[in-house]
């Protein structure tokens, strides 16, 4: 087992932390997580790509979706210019809006004419195909969320109440009802006929419907007049300037480049006000006792005590959940740098720790009915990790680490006899064969118990942890011998667990996230052949649009998929991490039904917006932070910036430009300084084919540069030159200037060089009678 040599330190108490921060000297360039800065830390023309609004409380439609009925004057709702001019609806009269990019918040109108017995209805979509006169869907005990109708009764402006802040949507519809409820309560079900209707209209026959009272006809609403809308968005509130990013990546690729930005907006969205939180207002009432009418919604449950916290989803579910974390706390840490909100979350899960030591499956308002899960319990102890890391928060280390102990070592006494993890809880990301001796848990664990020695080694200074050590390097060693156990060679992949989902069992499985996680931990670390033969048996599987998590049919998910990303590049196959990113999130951003800005749950294997989880498409969550991997891997892998101690005081750069590049530079900073990397590949008469590395860390640090030779160096300035036509010899120069070649080299882009053709793959076949057996019950 590669370890620390933990046994050889002078062993000193928690006072030697005081010295050890009072060492970290930040410089101009570094930033504090609990002040952002209000401006971009690293400008330049890669901004063009942000999709956060300059100015979130007043964003505009961009165009008319759809109109029908009796509406005069739409396109008056696009432009502040000329309020002279209203949108007038009548009853049945509807538009539907189509902002930009996938947004958030309340709707606020001017209201220029009503009759004062005049109801408006509104209806959010994330994805186009469900713009119509219901909204998509929160819950699973309805196919679409009930509109909001609301009473007009007076001119002026109006704005929807805070409690109905939608968490995302692309598309807002507005329309008059045909009649009007006999009650004001914005959910009335006095209302739901034209619901009916809009179902009948909209939704396949073959689908299940809504069991909805057939009310009849009521008094006919009136007509109102409309000179102006906006959203006032309340999402990401750390920073008054939403477009302030505190890292950046560009490329030659312009889709590598959206993506990237889309996954740093699509955590944005996720992150949310705590008050604000929990749409599930069926779970909700295990808590609160509310008596909302089904198909209702509120984003008005106080998940956590702060000002901001990272979330799954942004429409839903809204709550704070580990395993989404795991992906969504380092590519926060790399862009926006909002890791109060990453803190509030670790929080609202340690809080409600159970006594057995166990941590809640998610955050409020699960937490308070023993909801467990040992893979996302897992989750929790990594989010402590990387909040850490990219922070040196060491008081609320401190403040933790007992309850940090207390849940790795319920963790630990699950690793048996066998060397694996026997898992005693199956839930997970929703995916089937959670349980028994499971190869995910196993890597997993062993991951965070590399992780919880170097926390330990870097923090807690204490004598009594020398025995501790001991188990835990027995442990660890016991657990990779057992790996052999779900080792599949005729298969040259690792089956999901002992017994029937395990190699040649009557339910095989090889799985998606297991696999790429053996990689990950590094638990088969002395067997690098095997981790290459992974790497492309993983790659073997793709489909047309994506990479397919086995272990859950039917079902393509950028979580597994985000994890497979990491293990290509663990097994030195970053190409295969590049490939995967175009082909799988280039279809997020551009296939049909998407939102074009953001990050999908996830979606079919056919290429369907459908997820299979959930048995009504409406469901799906367009803007999930488990499915933004990119942004953290295409600046820690692809780049190569890696810090080895928190804040970078020892770092790593080993950068990878792939087949796919011709260029690709990035930058984040922690309150150490800025990290920034240029990587380019050119061209000169004299010297042929040059590969150029800028490297920037902050002073103060040291690290390794690993470009040809590895090069030990400390924080500052320097530049790499790799003559490839010249035996790839490699030069380092001190001092240069980022970005900036010196003219006299004669060095110029190499325009000579082509992106290779992109391997073409089949279209994955649903299995449609598994698709109906693994919908997961849910609220």
């Amino acid at each position: 087992m590669i370890l620390y040599d933990f046994f050889n330190y002078v062993l000193l108490g928690y006072n030697a932390l005081a010295t050890q921060i009072a060492s970290i000297v930040p410089t101009s360039n570094g930033i504090s997580h609990t002040s952002l800065p209000r401006q971009a830390l690293f400008p330049g023309p890669w901004e063009e790509y942000i999709k956060a609004p300059a100015d979130k409380s007043r964003i505009r439609p961009k165009r008319i979706f759809r109109k029908n009925g009796s509406v005069s004057h739409s396109e008056a709702l696009l432009s502040w210019q000329d309020s002279s001019i209203s949108t007038s609806l009548s009853p049945g009269g509807l538009v539907t809006l189509e902002f930009a990019e996938n947004i958030a918040g309340v709707v606020c109108f001017d209201i220029t004419s009503t009759s004062g017995k005049s109801h408006l209805a509104l209806t959010y979509s994330e994805s186009p195909k469900f713009a119509d006169r219901c909204s998509d869907a929160t819950t699973d005990r309805q196919e679409r969320d009930l509109p909001l109708y609301l009473p007009i009764e007076s001119t002026g402006r109006q704005c929807v109440r805070p409690e109905f802040v939608r968490g995302a949507f692309k598309y807002l519809t507005i329309y008059i009802p045909q009649h009007r409820p006999k009650r004001k309560d914005i959910w009335s079900e006095d209302a739901l006929p034209s619901f009916n209707e809009a179902l009948d209209s909209r939704l396949d026959t073959h689908q299940k419907h809504l069991d909805l009272h057939d009310e009849k006809s009521h008094d006919h609403t009136r007509g109102i007049s409309i000179s102006s809308l906006y959203i006032n968005c309340t999402a990401f509130p750390s920073n008054p300037n939403p477009r302030a990013y505190t890292g950046y990546f560009s490329s030659s690729s312009s889709l590598l480049n959206r993506i990237w930005y889309s996954g740093a907006y699509t955590l944005q969205l996720t992150t949310i006000d705590p008050a604000e939180g929990s749409a599930l207002i069926d779970f909700n009432r295990q808590v609160d006792n509310n008596t909302s009418p089904r198909g209702s919604w509120y984003s008005n449950f106080t998940i956590g005590n702060g000002t901001a916290i990272t979330t799954d989803g942004a429409k839903r579910d809204r709550m704070v959940y580990p395993g989404d974390m795991a992906i969504a706390v380092p590519g926060i840490a790399v862009s926006t740098y909002d890791m109060v909100a990453v803190r509030t979350a670790l929080d609202s899960l340690f809080i409600r720790q159970y006594a057995d030591g166990g941590l809640p499956y998610a955050g409020p308002p699960m937490g308070f009915h023993d909801e467990f899960s040992d893979t996302y319990h897992l989750h929790t102890l990594l989010g402590v990790w990387n909040y850490v890391l990219f922070t040196n928060d060491v008081s609320w280390l401190q403040d933790h680490w007992r309850a940090y102990l207390r849940a790795f070592e319920h963790s630990l006494s699950k690793v048996d006899l066998t060397g694996l993890f026997h898992v005693t809880s199956n839930h997970d990301w929703l995916r089937p064969g959670m349980t028994g001796h499971n190869l995910e848990a196993t890597s997993l664990m062993y991951h965070v118990l590399q992780l919880t020695y170097r926390l330990a080694d870097e923090f807690i200074k204490d004598p009594d942890f020398k025995t501790l050590f001991e188990k835990w390097k027995s442990v660890g060693d016991r657990m990779e011998r057992g790996m052999e156990i779900l080792w599949c060679e005729d298969l040259g992949l690792y089956g999901d667990n002992v017994g029937r989902r395990g190699c040649g069992g009557s339910e095989e499985a090889l799985p998606q996230d297991g696999n790429s996680w053996v990689l990950i931990s590094g638990i088969i670390a002395n067997k690098p052949d095997r981790q290459l033969r992974i790497s492309q048996n993983l790659r073997k599987r793709w489909t047309k649009y994506g990479a397919p998590a086995t272990e859950f049919p039917n079902v393509i998910s950028p979580f597994a998929s985000s994890f497979e990303l990491l293990a290509h590049c663990a097994a030195g196959n970053h190409d295969a991490a590049v490939e995967l990113t175009q082909l799988m999130w280039g279809y997020m951003l551009d296939g049909e039904g998407f939102t074009n800005s953001t990050c999908v749950e996830g979606y079919r294997i056919d290429g369907d917006i459908q997820y299979p989880a959930y048995w009504s498409p409406a469901r799906n969550s367009h803007a999930h932070g488990w499915s933004t991997g990119p942004t953290m891997v295409l600046l820690t892998e692809i780049l190569g910036v890696k810090l080895g101690t928190p804040l970078g005081r020892k770092w790593t750069v080993e950068p990878h430009l792939t087949k796919w590049l011709r260029s690709a530079r990035g930058g984040f900073a922690t309150r150490l300084g800025r990290f920034e990397v240029v990587y380019r590949r050119m061209r000169s008469h004299t010297l042929g084919r040059v590969e150029v590395l800028d490297v920037e860390t902050p002073r103060g640090s040291g690290g390794k540069v690993v470009f040809g030779p590895v090069w030990d160096v400390k924080g500052g300035k320097n530049r790499y030159y790799k003559y490839l036509d010249h035996g790839g010899r490699v030069e380092m120069v001190a001092g240069r200037r980022i970005g900036v070649v010196e003219e006299e080299l004669g060095l110029v882009e190499d325009e000579e060089w082509v992106e290779p053709e992109r391997e073409e793959w089949p279209v994955g076949v649903v299995d449609w009678k598994a698709l109906e057996e693994n919908y997961v019950p849910g609220p």
